[in-house]
């Protein structure tokens, strides 16, 4: 075996001076350390100002200073609306409402008809007024279901025309008032 002794690892300490974790007698000796200085406060870093080490070089007081922020805020203004992407996207979503009108109209016709609520109102009109030109009387003359499904059509496509034009209305009614007030502001955060 040799009678060369372990070698002393050395640890980083905060103040920079290295401290011997093997030896005790290698340790260097208190007094000949300087005081401790406190660090200074420093402001926050502004978002997007480099930082001590992209600018060359760190500190150990920036480092020391920096705290952990919350997410990041940004408050922006709604300015402006483009009417013609606001046009499009009502047209499409007026064609979707129109669509499922005229589908859930069918729907509730065929579950009526197939829950003889017409043969019931046929019966009740046939009993309640009685008489000979009654007996004929059939309520799907009057509210058949292609009366129905057609005019629900009618009104789908009135819908679609009056939505979309509406829409772009608000759209350049929105654009007038941002100009001269500023238009909304929205406060977006990233997620944490």
């Amino acid at each position: 075996m040799s009678d060369r002794t372990k070698e002393p690892t050395t640890v980083p300490v905060p103040t920079g001076t290295p401290v011997s974790q093997g030896d005790p007698a290698a340790r260097p000796p208190l007094a000949d350390k300087a005081p401790a200085q406190p660090l200074p406060d420093l402001p926050p870093r502004p978002i997007g100002a480099p930082t001590a080490a992209a600018a060359g070089g760190t500190t150990t007081a920036e480092t020391a200073a920096v705290r952990p922020r919350g997410p990041r805020r940004a408050r922006l203004r709604l300015t402006r609306i483009d009417p013609w992407s606001v046009m499009k996207t009502a047209f499409l979503l007026s064609i979707a409402f129109a669509v499922v009108t005229v589908v859930s109209v069918a729907m509730v016709w065929q579950v009526l008809g197939a829950a003889g609520v017409w043969d019931s109102i046929n019966s009740t009109i046939q009993e309640g007024i009685g008489g000979e030109d009654v007996s004929t009387f059939e309520v799907q003359d009057y509210v058949g279901t292609s009366r129905v499904l057609g005019f629900t059509m009618l009104v789908a496509a009135i819908d679609v025309i009056l939505i979309t034009a509406s829409a772009t209305l608000v759209a350049f009614l929105y654009n007038m008032a941002a100009a001269l007030l500023g238009g909304i502001e929205v406060t977006l955060a990233e997620d944490a």
